[in-house]
């Protein structure tokens, strides 16, 4: 009798979370999934998913945004590694006051930090103003367009790729780099032979991250995106709040999970990847 309740006990503690999977993950997933194959009168059809790569409105803002994206992400991970890099190997008074200010935008509510931005780079803003004491007239031309987009996401991404990445450089030992510095090593090959072997599998989370952030991203796009073409969750937003038009809705959503499943296959795939010291 204690034997059986024993080999129950683990199948009873996991119930709740597995019904509360069920409730919240598994079948809204299933409903939205059907959903986007049939039509309003509930009949089977695949025009749900034709519509997003016939219609040019729809077509162009996927790669909108996956374009925007993609930027995104090679962009806030290339400055947030060497700024890691930066806080890592350096002891002057800068980088100590730069490790203790680089979270702060995290902590900034995000409709602030948007109009924040905007304030600062429209073309009568912030900028635009303090170049007039100059005489110099300057209409920079990132609201409302794909570099507003891209620089503002920046401000929200940095900080969390920076985060992830300096965790792993606390894994490089000093012993570490003072033994490449005593055989020879530069810079590059300290960077190639000794930091990126140790801190690829982050940068790779931080991207994928992000990646899948951006995909379905609204209040950034929203307020400072252009009217066409726009980001996806834009799309998807007017779908059901405009158009009323559920099932393509769904469809979008589907298209949007795939999408973010790509970033979520290349992050899986690089973790479960050996090291080359332990094949050996």
């Amino acid at each position: 009798m204690m034997e059986t309740r024993q080999k129950a006990l683990p199948y009873i503690l996991i119930t709740p979370a597995m019904l509360l999977m069920l409730l919240v993950v598994i079948i809204p997933i299933g409903s939205t999934l059907v959903e986007s194959f049939t039509t309003k009168d509930a009949t089977f059809t695949f025009d749900n998913y034709l519509y997003f790569f016939q219609s040019k409105e729809a077509f162009d803002s996927l790669i909108f945004t996956l374009t925007a994206a993609i930027l995104i992400v090679l962009f806030a991970v290339i400055i947030s590694f060497f700024l890691a890099l930066y806080l890592r190997f350096s002891d002057s008074r800068i980088s100590r006051i730069l490790s203790r200010m680089y979270i702060l935008p995290r902590f900034i509510p995000g409709i602030v930090a948007v109009y924040a931005v905007m304030n600062i780079i429209k073309d009568a803003g912030f900028i635009h103003r303090f170049l007039l004491i100059f005489g110099i007239e300057c209409h920079l031309g990132l609201l409302y367009d794909i570099k507003g987009i891209v620089l503002s996401n920046l401000w929200f991404n940095i900080p969390f790729a920076t985060m992830l990445i300096s965790a792993s450089l606390s894994n490089v030992s000093d012993a570490y780099i003072e033994s490449m510095r005593d055989v020879g090593g530069n810079w590059w090959s300290i960077l190639k032979e000794i930091i990126w072997p140790l801190t690829y599998r982050d940068v790779i989370v931080a991207a994928t991250f992000i990646l899948m952030g951006q995909i379905g991203s609204f209040t950034i796009p929203f307020l400072i995106g252009p009217n066409h073409p726009k980001m996806l969750g834009v799309l998807l937003y007017e779908q059901v709040n405009v158009y009323l038009d559920y099932n393509r809705a769904a469809a979008l959503s589907v298209l949007m999970f795939i999408v973010a499943l790509g970033g979520a296959f290349i992050y899986i795939r690089s973790n479960l990847k050996e090291d080359e010291w332990q094949k050996n």
